[in-house]
């Protein structure tokens, strides 16, 4: 890696790594009883940091999140025991070879592991805490919420050697297009990963990542993801590695595959999670409460770092994270 290389690297792991260190300075003091993140973090909130009512007009509290967006791409969170990190940084940064950016820790007992994909991350979340619910078992069509990541790279070769050196067993590839070949792994801590091998891929996978949702509501999911958080909507056909039919959800370098399940299954709602950057938290905030999005984690600050956040649930209980780092920059806020 080049000088200036490193240096863009340790600055976007600076940048995305803002929140996390601000959660770890107010989470060592936390107490039972106050405001928490899905991570176990303490925050604070402020009702001034809200818009007033009639701030805002029905066209802009009945429209979409994407024109607040700060990043061309969406940010994956991966929880799992804190006794697995090794495991985990070993398959994600060894044998996935996503880039390693600076580790955050949180706290005592708690790390960040920041990676690259792109002009986003996957952030390796070391310790399982909140009300949420880590159950991966029965795999892609096992359950609702997040059930798979994908990777691209552009040789098939290059990814069996990495996984074989990092001291795991080289995925399987097969033909499942005229120009892609594929294959489907576990991480360590249960979650499906699909490989997929196309020549015009950039290594590292650095031409973004897809994150499988599965859902017991296409509609309700669709309108989420469609007509509330604003992404691009089309349909991807079969991917006949999974056996889904997904819709597909697009911001730049990050797509989200949308696909139904049976009711009645398991729903995880802590192993991974969606995060955006945005430039103005408080307006998502007004959408939410306008249009009755649950809210996992209300709209908050964390004095000193400038940092304001609001957590939301899709429709099945995955985290959809937004993130403001400094003042905001809102559009036009003015009622008609």
């Amino acid at each position: 890696m080049s000088m200036g290389e490193k240096t863009v690297t340790i600055t976007k792991a600076f940048t995305f790594g803002v929140a996390a260190i601000a959660l770890a300075s107010c989470a060592a003091n936390a107490q039972d009883g106050q405001l928490r993140t899905p991570e176990g973090a303490l925050l604070d909130t402020n009702p001034d940091l809200a818009y007033a009512p009639g701030a805002l007009s029905e066209d802009q509290l009945n429209g979409t999140a994407i024109h607040l967006f700060r990043q061309d791409s969406m940010n994956v969170f991966r929880r799992f025991p804190r006794d697995m990190t090794e495991q985990m940084v070993n398959f994600y940064v060894n044998a996935l070879a996503l880039r390693s950016l600076n580790p955050i820790q949180l706290t005592s007992t708690q790390q960040m592991i920041l990676t690259g994909v792109g002009t986003g991350q996957v952030k390796l979340s070391a310790g399982q805490q909140g009300d949420r619910n880590y159950d991966l078992s029965g795999g892609v069509k096992g359950g609702t919420g997040i059930r798979f990541l994908r990777f691209t790279y552009p040789d098939e070769e290059v990814v069996r050697q990495r996984f074989i050196d990092a001291g795991l067993e080289a995925p399987e590839f097969q033909t499942i297009g005229r120009l892609e070949r594929g294959a489907v792994v576990v991480d360590p801590a249960g979650l499906t990963i699909q490989i997929i091998v196309r020549p015009v891929a950039a290594d590292h996978s650095d031409d973004g990542v897809g994150i499988g949702v599965a859902t017991t509501d296409l509609l309700a999911s669709r309108d989420f993801y469609r007509d509330f958080v604003g992404l691009h909507e089309s349909t991807a056909g079969r991917d006949r590695l999974l056996d889904i039919s997904p819709w597909t959800y697009t911001h730049g370098e990050t797509t989200i595959l949308l696909y139904e399940v049976d009711e009645g299954l398991l729903a995880d709602t802590g192993s991974s999670g969606i995060q955006y950057v945005v430039s103005d938290a408080p307006f998502v905030a007004a959408m939410a409460d306008h249009r009755d999005v649950p809210v996992e984690t209300p709209l908050n600050r964390l004095t000193g770092f400038d940092l304001t956040t609001i957590w939301l649930n899709d429709p099945n209980g995955v985290t959809n994270y937004f993130a403001q780092v400094g003042p905001r920059t809102p559009p036009i806020t003015e009622a008609d």
